[in-house]
């Protein structure tokens, strides 16, 4: 083997070590409210640009719990809903053709679809609807979602139109081909 392949080896070795594993910091003195504050030890963080780089290293666990990881450590952080808050709606087009882009409190711009559902929880005591919306896969089934801001939730219902799914009538918005119910069955008095 000639001089240049064998410091093509000692590269190639130098770049497959095995991943180190980051350190394990157990509970972080985070947490993040379900208007979308992040706080440090109770205080809010009020840099924004400092909430998106905590925002960037945002995992979250196969269990559903949140962690956040650099390289080299890791830590748990609470979350009393959702991370993040969908703040804004775009659309463009209507029925099947339309398109929704939603912009989160940290400026991310998703666009809902087959990859970023939107999907509709329902409070167990007042049955009140909390609309969300998929900004990234986690570990496992939970996904990290911006919860859908109360005004864009209006808006979306300004856009509804009935759709049958699964042999029921359903009131719902279309993004990317994809229709996303907005609540429960629909009669015609709901139209």
């Amino acid at each position: 083997m000639n001089d240049i392949g064998a410091i093509g080896m000692k590269k190639a070795a130098a770049f497959s070590r095995p991943e180190r594993m980051p350190v394990e910091c157990g509970d972080m003195p985070f947490l993040i409210r379900r208007d979308g504050t992040w706080l440090y030890c109770r205080s809010p963080i009020g840099r924004k640009e400092l909430v998106c780089l905590f925002a960037s290293v945002l995992k979250r666990e196969a269990d559903g719990s949140f962690w956040l990881e650099t390289p080299g450590e890791r830590g748990r952080i609470e979350v009393e809903d959702a991370p993040f808050v969908a703040v804004e709606v775009d659309w463009r087009g209507a029925g099947r053709d339309q398109v929704l882009s939603f912009r989160t409190n940290i400026d991310q711009i998703v666009t809902a679809g087959p990859d970023h559902p939107i999907r509709i929880a329902h409070d167990p005591i007042t049955c009140a609807p909390t609309p969300y919306i998929k900004l990234r896969d986690g570990a496992g089934r939970f996904p990290i979602e911006a919860r859908i801001a109360r005004p864009v939730y209006y808006e979306l219902a300004a856009l509804a139109e009935p759709h049958d799914v699964n042999g029921e009538r359903r009131l719902g918005v279309w993004s990317c081909g994809r229709f996303f119910p907005l609540g429960d069955s629909c009669t015609d008095d709901d139209l």
